[in-house]
């Protein structure tokens, strides 16, 4: 296995290796990852019109019901908008210097799993903040100074940003919790160096934002607020999941 393959590497992530995650995949998420990539290579620009239903269909080599279901998730994603009486627009093009040579087949499963997250780590994280004990607050504390250290480096910190999260469902002193955050550490540390290798692209103070989403779910953890922990992180992974489809070219 390769660096770029390791999910323990912390080395930026060539999304080429990265997506390639065995595994059947549903036709309608072919089709999802078909549409983005011709909007990645521009074939369909940003804020143009997408082709109608039939003419995608023909494209992608789907029926009408299996491409509405791939644009609702485009939808859903924030890669496309629709507006009534009109079709559908896109709304985000991904930069096509880090799409092209991806398989696109995984990047619908990478998406899947911060929707999956979503909701686990709002609620891990809302009970963290009740019941947190000095040690815990320990490893949060160690974790965010990591990543604090990976920033003053300009390292990609994907590692430490996974443990951080580790801690946090640690914290809860619920085993499901801490259990299945492990079980998933692979599939959210391909995530995780996707997004924080798009935004090194961007800049440090992109990098910068995300660790200050951290404190905020930090900070509301300490203060035993569990209501604004458990919207703190719901907001942080569904940022996450909006920075996929961030483009860095433009």
């Amino acid at each position: 296995m390769t660096a770029d393959n390791d999910p323990n590497s912390d080395e930026p992530v060539e999304l080429t290796s990265a997506l390639n995650a065995p595994g059947p995949v549903r036709l309608s998420l072919a089709v999802y990852d078909r549409i983005i990539d011709l909007i990645a290579e521009g074939q369909f620009g940003l804020n143009q019109r997408l082709p109608s239903e039939a003419r995608l269909g023909e494209l992608c080599g789907a029926s009408r019901p299996v491409v509405r279901e791939a644009l609702a998730r485009l939808r859903e994603d924030g890669v496309i908008v629709s507006r009534k009486g009109s079709g559908s627009y896109v709304q985000r093009q991904p930069a096509a210097t880090l799409l092209e040579p991806t398989t696109m087949g995984s990047i619908a499963d990478v998406q899947r799993c911060f929707e999956f997250r979503t909701g686990i780590e709002a609620a891990a994280a809302n009970l963290a903040a009740g019941r947190w004990e000095t040690e815990d607050m320990r490893r949060i504390d160690k974790a965010m100074a990591a990543i604090d250290a990976c920033i003053a480096r300009g390292d990609l910190g994907a590692d430490q940003d996974s443990l951080l999260h580790e801690a946090i469902a640690e914290a809860t002193h619920n085993q499901y919790h801490a259990g299945l955050q492990r079980q998933l550490r692979q599939h959210i540390r391909i995530g995780m160096k996707i997004s924080r290798t798009l935004t090194l692209h961007r800049s440090r103070d992109r990098l910068q934002q995300v660790q200050s989403e951290h404190q905020a779910i930090v900070e509301a953890i300490r203060a035993r607020d569990a209501d604004a922990a458990g919207t703190l992180m719901r907001e942080h992974i569904l940022a996450a999941r909006r920075r996929m489809f961030e483009g860095v070219d433009r």
